[in-house]
């Protein structure tokens, strides 16, 4: 008697298991990356804001600082916090992670907006390895 022994092929075995996993995983995957628009979409948000860049640059400019910290201090990681605008008012309470050569701390940026001006309540930066509070001047404007 003469057999033949017909193999089949690799999908043909593995279809009803391959097509489940693969679209779960592509469904994973689409969801990491809206995820992580999000956050990065925000966090550029925050960044272009000019309460932002005001605090930055005083941060920079503070002698007590740059002794602490070192040159040069750098936003580095995500700021958490929010940010809202709306027919010409907002507000902001941000956490800003900075980092120089001699250590790490926090900045912190809490205001409104009014028209076009921002007033500040607090704008201030947390040394983290001692606890050290530093205020920056408030009216950046």
């Amino acid at each position: 008697m003469n057999q033949t022994n017909q193999k089949t092929s690799w999908w043909g075995r593995n279809w009803k298991w391959v097509l489940p996993t693969g679209g779960c995983l592509t469904v994973i995957i689409l969801l990491v990356i809206f995820v992580g628009a999000i956050f990065f979409g925000a966090n550029n948000l925050m960044k272009d804001s000019v309460p932002y860049k005001e605090a930055i640059s005083k941060a920079r400019q503070n002698g007590q600082l740059i002794e602490l910290l070192g040159e040069p201090i750098e936003q580095e990681g995500m700021i958490q916090g929010h940010i809202n605008f709306e027919n010409g008012e907002g507000d902001i309470d941000i956490k800003v992670p900075l980092t120089g050569p001699k250590g790490e701390a926090s900045l912190y940026v809490v205001g409104t907006k009014k028209g076009d001006t921002w007033t500040y309540s607090d704008v201030y930066v947390i040394i983290d390895s001692t606890g050290e509070t530093i205020f920056l001047p408030e009216n950046m404007n």
